[in-house]
């Protein structure tokens, strides 16, 4: 197994798991802990598809890092306002 391979398929498992906990509401998708496993999950596939000369995937995987830091983000200020 490559090194892009083992990366990728991390990323995904992420994926699929913060997916996985939100379907069985054991995670909102308004909390930071699913923004943390998507913007993770999304960084490692979007390297992966990096490493293999992928672009369609690396443009994809960086916009859900950029939304899952948004969601971080407003979380964490919300948070910290009240």
């Amino acid at each position: 197994m490559s090194e892009s391979d083992i990366i990728g398929t991390l990323g995904v498992t992420i994926l699929l798991i913060a997916f996985l906990l939100q379907i069985l509401k054991v995670l909102s998708v308004e909390s930071s802990a699913y923004s943390i496993l998507n913007g993770l999950g999304a960084a490692l596939a979007g390297y992966s598809s990096w490493l293999i000369d992928f672009k369609p995937f690396v443009i994809l995987e960086a916009v859900w890092v950029l939304v899952s830091l948004y969601n971080l983000y407003k979380n964490l200020k919300v948070k910290s306002s009240t």
